[in-house]
């Protein structure tokens, strides 16, 4: 009997129905810019606060692989609530949302499992990670998960992971994406300074760097450590080249400007 990791955001981070959940998705997508990138995309960086602040955002991290065909994809998140271990993943077969099951791949989870102590929860209430899935449901249509929570974002647990998440997906037709955000609840103009620093290392393709900046609070990202193990990963599966693709934060969206939330979409690619 299949097990499923129930929805726990469906209708209050994004819409609650297949139909208007469809429908959100696929308007962010068409208002999305195809950023021509001279390279085979490997790699996503995608916000994951609710749809309302930063959908828009995310989805020119999608519009990169609309309409694409791939085995698996290996979606990296933080953990914000709970302590799950250095590395978790759900212990469900599949992942719900009002799209229908994500399911797992087992091998690929089994194979991460031999190069890496991952911790199988049997409930979690991440949202970083599920909230990926319906743009990835949408832009992609049928394809297996990796999920992996990172319970430790140090810059060693990020070399373990995406040295890792290198080997077991060598030869696979795989994508891999990063769950982030940037800064939070700073003045606009003291946010965006913040974030830029994060968005430099990203161009640059950098993840040692963008760990360094990490550490000495030169710029925030709460999802930090799976975007440095992500672009470690993408970088042993050949990708060479990293790209900002859209950034913007909460206080575009609402018109607040005194306490912000940063988001990037960005992509990683082999030429």
């Amino acid at each position: 009997m299949t097990t499923v990791r129930q929805s726990v955001i469906a209708g209050t981070w994004y819409p609650g129905t297949k139909a208007e959940l469809q429908r959100t998705v696929k308007e962010y997508l068409s208002h999305a810019e195809l950023v021509e990138l001279g390279g085979e995309v490997v790699g996503l960086i995608s916000p994951h606060a609710g749809y309302i602040y930063s959908g828009q955002v995310a989805a020119y991290a999608y519009k990169q692989v609309e309409g694409a065909s791939y085995d698996v994809v290996a979606v990296v998140s933080p953990v914000h609530r709970m302590p799950v271990g250095t590395f978790a993943v759900t212990a469900a077969d599949a992942y719900e949302t009002p799209l229908g099951l994500v399911y797992l791949d087992q091998d690929l989870v089994s194979n991460l499992g031999s190069e890496v102590k991952l911790t199988r929860v049997g409930f979690d209430a991440e949202h970083s990670l599920e909230i990926q899935l319906p743009f990835l449901q949408v832009a992609l249509g049928e394809f297996r998960l990796l999920p992996v929570m990172m319970g430790d974002q140090s810059l060693a647990a990020c070399r373990r992971l995406g040295a890792a998440l290198g080997r077991v997906l060598a030869g696979k037709n795989a994508l891999l994406v990063a769950s982030t955000d940037l800064s939070h609840f700073y003045p606009y103009h003291q946010a965006v300074q913040l974030d830029r620093v994060a968005l430099s290392y990203i161009d640059n393709f950098d993840p040692e760097g963008l760990a360094q900046a990490l550490a000495t609070h030169r710029t925030e990202a709460c999802g930090g450590g799976p975007v440095i193990a992500v672009m470690l990963a993408a970088r042993a599966l050949g990708a060479t080249r990293g790209q900002v693709l859209y950034y913007a934060n909460s206080g575009d969206v609402t018109g607040d400007h005194s306490q912000v939330v940063g988001y990037v979409a960005g992509a990683l690619y082999r030429q």
